[in-house]
């Protein structure tokens, strides 16, 4: 498994190394020692999620207030194009995004550090997403960020078929009083 830094501080990129024949594929998509050698404690992960969604749903950007929550995310059936926005104001990345293709056929997984916003579209009909989280379900840390807040301009790849009353009515960066840097490169 390769493990890669990708342009946001501390969200890394885990690429496993399938075996392949006629049966199709064998894929270690976690494992301790390789998440030990990158920085991460293995053992801190107390929950594991898995979402489905219908192609061209948005679920995000959603991050968690307080101390946060760091996050392990797979694609293990279908496709999503799967975005990471650091909020950190510490981070030398504030403000940059960057996206991934994650799929079923490549299950990379992205380690999503605590203070940056996760969301995601399924291209695929379906796509299954797989949550690896350090902390505990909290409802009340939980925050929303506009998928389609202007500042960000992220392009999503397909017209948004379906969005939960939450991230349809959640408020931009601006009006949530998250002021990003002018200089914030995009990506």
């Amino acid at each position: 498994m390769k493990v890669s830094q990708t342009s946001v501080t501390g969200c890394l990129l885990f690429t496993p190394t399938p075996v392949s024949d006629e049966r199709g594929f064998f894929s270690r998509t976690f494992d301790v020692e390789v998440a030990r050698a990158a920085g991460l404690d293995p053992y801190a992960f107390v929950q594991d999620s898995q979402s489905r969604s219908l192609r061209g749903v948005v679920r995000g950007l959603h991050v968690r207030r307080g101390r946060g929550e760091a996050k392990l995310v797979r694609c293990p059936w279908g496709a999503i194009f799967d975005v990471v926005v650091d909020l950190r104001e510490d981070s030398p990345t504030f403000g940059q995004w960057q996206s991934f293709d994650l799929t079923g056929d490549n299950q990379q997984s992205v380690y999503i550090p605590a203070g940056c916003a996760h969301g995601f579209q399924a291209l695929t009909e379906p796509a299954d997403t797989a949550y690896r989280i350090d902390r505990e379900h909290d409802p009340t840390e939980a925050a929303t960020f506009a998928h389609d807040d202007p500042v960000l301009a992220i392009p999503w790849p397909l017209p948004v078929t379906v969005m939960s009353q939450a991230d349809r009515t959640a408020p931009t960066l601006a009006e949530a009083g998250i002021t990003l840097p002018d200089d914030a490169a995009r990506r």
